[in-house]
Parts: C-alpha cells; sequence; structure tokens
C-alpha cells in the first residue's frame, strides 16, 4: 500500500471491513471438552499459564470494549466493539476450560476501565503482536508433538486465527490513526506509540527472565520446555513461518506486524545453521474464517 493510501476511507473500509467479515460464531458454553486421560490432565494443569492468562483476558476485554464505546466513527466502533467480544469470548473460554478440568486459578480484583482507552488499546495490541507471534510457534510445536489429544489442542486453533486477525487489525488501526492525526502532531504521535511498543518490549524480556527463574507465570508465551528439545534456530524459524501462515488468507494490502518477525530475522543471521535438523512436516493451512470443531 502507498503511503497517500494508509489514512484513506478506502483503508478504514478494507481493515474494518475484513476484520467484520472473518469473524466466527461460537458460544463457548457449546464447546464440548474432550475427556483426558490422567497423563493429559496432568500436563494441563501443570501449564505456568493460568492465572496470568485469565487476568489478562478479562483486562484486555474490558480495555477493547471501553474504546469500542467510546469511537465516534461508526466503522471503527463496529469493528472495535467486534474485537471486545471476541476478547470477552477468550476470557469466557479460559474460564470453562479450567473450571472442567479442575485447574484452580487464583482470585483477581476486576479490571479497572483504561483512563486512556485509545493508547491502552495501542499499547495492549502490541504486545499481543509479541505474544502472538511465539504462541502460533508453541501451539505448532504442541501439535506436532502431540503433547495434547488432538481433540483438546484443535479447539484452540480458531482461537489463535482469531488472534492473528486481531494483531493484523492493531497495526492497520494504528497505522491509520497515524495517517490522521494533523502533521504537526504526529512527531508526539511516534513518540507516544513508540513508549507504547518499548513498554511492551520491556515488560516482556522482564517477565520472560522471571519465568526463567521461576519466579512468575507471565510471560508464559516465551516458555517452550514443556513440549521437550527444541533449538533457538528451530524455534524461531517456526514462529516466523507460522506468522505467515497465519496472516496469509487476509487480504494482501492490510499491513502485517513487522518489528518481531524482522528483529527474529535479524536474530537468526547471527544463529548457527542446523542442516540435520529433521523436518516435523508442513502444517494445514488456516482459513481466515476457521471453524471450531
Amino acid at each position: 500500500m502507498t503511503g497517500r493510501w494508509i489514512g484513506s476511507e478506502d483503508h478504514k473500509q478494507l481493515f474494518c471491513g475484513s476484520f467484520l467479515e472473518t469473524h466466527v460464531p461460537f458460544e463457548p458454553g457449546a464447546i464440548r471438552w474432550p475427556e483426558l486421560g490422567s497423563e493429559s490432565l496432568a500436563r494441563l494443569r501443570a501449564l505456568p499459564i493460568w492465572n496470568e492468562a485469565v487476568r489478562t483476558e478479562a483486562a484486555t476485554a474490558l480495555e477493547v470494549q471501553t474504546l469500542g464505546a467510546q469511537e465516534t466513527d461508526a466503522v471503527l466502533a463496529e469493528a472495535i466493539a467486534l474485537q471486545g467480544y471476541e476478547e470477552h469470548r477468550h476470557a469466557e473460554l479460559l474460564a470453562l476450560l479450567t473450571r472442567h478440568y479442575g485447574i484452580p486459578v487464583d482470585p483477581f480484583d476486576r479490571p479497572e476501565p483504561p483512563r486512556d482507552a485509545v493508547w491502552t488499546f495501542m499499547s495492549t495490541g502490541y504486545g499481543e503482536c509479541l505474544d502472538s507471534f511465539f504462541a502460533f510457534g508453541l501451539y505448532e510445536i504442541g501439535r506436532r508433538s502431540k503433547y495434547f489429544p488432538g481433540e483438546l489442542t484443535d479447539i484452540f486453533d480458531p482461537i489463535l486465527q482469531e488472534e492473528a486477525r486481531h494483531i493484523l487489525f492493531i497495526v492497520n488501526w494504528a497505522a491509520y490513526m497515524r495517517a490522521t492525526v494533523p502533521f504537526a502532531l504526529r512527531p508526539a504521535f511516534d513518540a507516544r506509540r513508540a513508549w507504547a511498543i518499548a513498554r511492551q518490549l520491556i515488560g516482556h524480556a522482564i517477565k520472560a527472565t522471571q519465568i526463567g527463574n521461576g519466579g512468575s507465570q507471565e510471560g508464559f508465551t516465551m516458555n517452550h520446555d514443556a513440549f521437550g528439545e527444541l533449538s533457538a534456530r528451530s524455534f524461531l524459524e517456526l514462529c516466523l513461518q507460522e506468522n505467515e501462515r497465519r496472516l496469509a488468507p487476509y487480504d494482501p494490502r492490510l499491513l502485517r506486524p513487522t518489528l518481531v518477525p524482522s528483529s527474529v530475522r535479524l536474530a537468526l543471521r547471527l544463529l548457527p545453521f542446523e542442516p540435520n535438523s529433521p523436518d516435523p512436516g508442513p502444517a494445514e493451512p488456516p482459513a481466515a474464517t476457521a471453524k471450531l470443531p
């Protein structure tokens, strides 16, 4: 897309319309959770993610819903409200999963609406770009290794595809917002956006260090030890592959997240090659409107 096209009415209609059209309706309460054997159930309960995942999804849902309620542009408001609904659905799905499988989750205070909904949405969205990139790879490792039964992992495939839609929306929304800001105010906008990204990078680095030391559940998407031996190069290459695969079904005119993939490609240039590493085989291509089983 050209710079002039970004921020245009056509751009807005495309990224909002694409988001609305690829929404998959389903009710978390209708999901049939598979019965797990004792080993699979123990593995599921042992994952160090549940407190943080449930708390984060609840907070994210409220943050997005707040912006959707405040947005005055009808087209943007509809798309953002839909994302808020989907985030709330993620939180509900996690609550049902932990309840069904008897996974204890610590109680937490109800999140408060953000004071600055626009910048909270932007910061959270860039955090999702970072989380999703690694989550795509981790999910594929789990699927190929059959760490959990396929009946369980299949439930989460469309959820991850939904996350792909969310990060696609956030980068186009942010570019649209920047383009519509008066030229004199763009340096301030760019500075705030850079700080939003930097905060996410710093926060994730701290969380990754904490979980590496056994001190926190946060940063769980970076922790792939549970799935067996995997070199850094193989893991990063898989994350790149899965990120591209997840975003491939959507209109090529839409902007894609670039910061994390570009950083990973740079890191791969510094890592040794592994010519004899086994190929676990390709994944199924996702559909833009993947459905729950």
